[in-house]
């Protein structure tokens, strides 16, 4: 199985991105994880994201494409996988159905978290405050939902053409937006394996 999760700051993604990789038996691959991995280790990738990273800049398709790509044909994900944080510009959407076309394969689906706005900042407001964490105000909050608004909107609109888009709503307990995934899957052919007891 080879997915997508999308959805905005604070929707618990990663969460269930746990949960999906958990019952489907593949690798939740984040970028963000494998930006800090390769910058950990100081492989030339790593070594080159940190020079971009310490400037301030975002790294660039072209480097995001090259680590996604590396970390793909690693010998767990070629059973398939779930990316969280990639692809998110039209560029890379072009760049993995390219990759995955190149090896006989493609997206099966692309989850989207869908979240009200306000039901977030509220959620995300309080995790800031029960840690302590200041710089979470809620203008920080709405301004990060704003840009992944405007930088994922083109995108999903790629997914949506090709088919590929499963929304759920992301708003309610943990069990209750799992049980709502498994429907979508179920709703829209693709088989999940049983569950292990």
């Amino acid at each position: 199985m080879r997915l997508l999760i999308v959805g905005p700051p604070g929707a618990g993604k990663g969460t269930q991105a746990t949960r999906i990789a958990e019952r489907f038996g593949i690798p939740t691959i984040s970028t963000g994880d494998i930006f800090r991995a390769n910058i950990a280790n100081e492989t030339e990738l790593g070594k080159r994201v940190k020079a971009i990273v310490d400037s301030g800049d975002y790294v660039p398709d072209s480097l995001t494409n090259e680590l996604v790509s590396d970390r793909l044909s690693e010998a767990d994900a070629r059973g398939g996988f779930l990316l969280d944080g990639y692809p998110r510009t039209p560029e890379q959407v072009r760049y993995l159905d390219e990759l995955l076309s190149a090896h006989g394969h493609k997206l099966d689906a692309v989850l989207r978290l869908v979240a009200d706005q306000d039901e977030i900042v509220r959620r995300l407001r309080k995790r800031a405050l029960e840690q302590g964490r200041a710089d979470d105000s809620e203008e920080a909050i709405r301004h990060r939902q704003e840009v992944y608004r405007r930088e994922t909107a083109p995108v999903l609109e790629m997914f949506r053409e090709q088919g590929l888009l499963v929304e759920v709503d992301g708003l309610g307990t943990v069990d209750e937006v799992t049980e709502r995934i498994w429907a979508a899957f179920d709703a829209n052919g693709l088989q999940l394996p049983e569950q292990s007891a």
